[in-house]
Formats: structure tokens, sequence, C-alpha cells
């Protein structure tokens, strides 16, 4: 691992970023240009510390997961991601793997979609990228980045939608990742996820037996967050050719109730994520 190069070429990856370009806003003048530390290790989902120490060529060799979330946080091509794979004496991502990395232009859509939730996702339901309004809404990703291993094994997850939504959401879940994993037997991510969920959860085992097939595809989502309230919000569902990723866009229609309370959540989750900045 070259901590040397891996420092030097982090700095100036983070530097050429305006906030603007990732979904943030600029908020009070900066002296020096570029993202802050501290906006960074939010958009990879790693601390502040952790992500000081790589800059300051004293950090501990970053896992290939952490790699991927770097390489997203700071928008870097195919190239660039796989330089930063090298660096720490990785082989960079191939093959099934691929689908990981999103592009920038992807990426560029999400951060431009300011007042609305969303993300990219695999097709199996690993977040790959979020937006601040997205975070602010279902939580950022953290360790644990998928959706589905969440929703049957977190009762946070859970949480986030009424209780007689629940037993629907779990019936989707389950029949998308039925599909995505007959469509692509090769492919470990979706057979190992469902591995997992067999073994993990009784409510999975018993849906999966039922053989129940559905694409996830648009539709009208509620949400029971603590801070605003219910949202009934539109679930728009955009397809990356050949990459298996989804742009997922939530909406509300205008002059609803959900809408302001969304308009709300906006101005709620820019201020915490503010207030975090200042104290780091």
């Amino acid at each position: 691992m070259n901590r040397a190069e891996l420092a030097d070429f982090l700095r100036r990856s983070r530097a050429r970023l305006e906030p603007s370009d990732v979904g943030l806003t600029a908020g009070a003048r900066r002296r020096t240009p570029g993202l802050r530390r501290e906006e960074v290790a939010a958009l990879a989902g790693m601390s502040v510390d952790y992500y000081t120490r790589l800059e300051q060529s004293r950090g501990p060799r970053p896992s290939r997961q952490m790699l991927g979330a770097l390489a997203r946080a700071l928008r870097l091509t195919g190239d660039e991601r796989d330089h930063l794979f090298h660096l720490v004496g990785e082989e960079p991502p191939r093959a099934e793997s691929a689908s990981a990395h999103v592009r920038p232009g992807l990426l560029l859509i999400l951060d431009r979609l300011h007042d609305a939730p969303a993300q990219v996702m695999t097709d199996y339901g690993d977040v790959l990228a979020q937006n601040a309004l997205a975070a602010a809404l279902v939580g950022e990703a953290g360790a644990d980045r998928n959706v589905v291993r969440r929703f049957f094994t977190d009762p946070r997850s859970r949480a986030l939608f009424p209780p007689e939504d629940r037993a629907e959401h779990a019936r989707n879940h389950v029949a998308n990742l039925r599909a995505v994993a007959a469509a692509r037997p090769e492919d470990p991510g979706p057979a190992r996820l469902v591995a997992e969920l067999r073994s993990a959860s009784e409510e999975f085992r018993r849906l999966w037996e039922s053989h129940e097939v559905a694409v996830r595809r648009a539709s009208t989502k509620r949400f029971l967050h603590p801070t605003v309230g219910l949202l009934d919000l539109d679930c728009e569902i955009l397809l990356s050719s050949g990459d298996n990723q989804l742009l997922i866009v939530h909406t509300a229609r205008p002059g609803t109730e959900s809408y302001e309370r969304l308009q709300l959540l906006r101005v709620v989750g820019l201020q915490d994520m503010s207030a975090a900045t200042d104290r780091s």
C-alpha cells in the first residue's frame, strides 16, 4: 500500500469537487477550494477521523468496500477508481462486481435532484449512492448498504413504513430478488443475499418458498418519518442500461400535505448535515 500516493490522490480528488458537484450547498465562505473532509466522509459513510488519517498517510489499509465508497464519494471515473485500488495494492473490481461502480454521469443526475429523495442501487438492493434528501428520508447507508437485508433483519428499517404496509413490502422485496437471482445465476451477489436471508429470517424463508416473481417497478410508497410524519410518495425507477443499476426517485405531488412535509424534511435534513459538519 502506497500511503503517500494514496493521500495525495485523495486530497487532489477532493479539492477538484465543489459542494454543488455532489448535491450540497456551499454554506459559509470556504478558505480553500473543494469539498471538506467531513463532507467526503459523510458521502462515503465513514468516520471523519478515518478519512483524515488516510489523507495524512497514516490510515489503515481500506477494505475493498471502503475503496468503492470513496470512489463514489469522490466521483471518480472508472480509470480513476482502478488507480485508487492499485494504490492500496488491490485488484480493481472486475466482472460480476463491476456494477458496483456508479458512472459519473449517473451521479451527476443524482446530485442535481435537490428537491427529491434519490438513490442509485443495484437491482438486488445495494445502495451505491444517495443524495442528502434520501439520507434524510431513509437514513444514511451505513455498513449494511442492502435495503432488502435491512428490511428483514433490522427493526429500524421496517419502522420507516406504516405497519399495515410492511407485509406488501416484504413480498415485493422477495419477488424482485427471486427475479434478479434467476436472471443472473452466475452473479454471486444475489445468490449470496438469498442464502443469508433464508438463514436469518423465517419471514423471508416463508416468502421465498411461495415462489412469487415480480420485477421492481414504479409505485406509490408511504413512509412514516419520525420528524415530519406520514409521506405519500410516488416512486419512479430508471434502469441504467447494462450495469444492473437503478436510479430510484421519490416525489410528492405539489399542493399535497406530503409535498409540504417533504419540503420541511429537506430543510431539516440540510440543517442536520450542516450541524454535523460544524461539529467536526
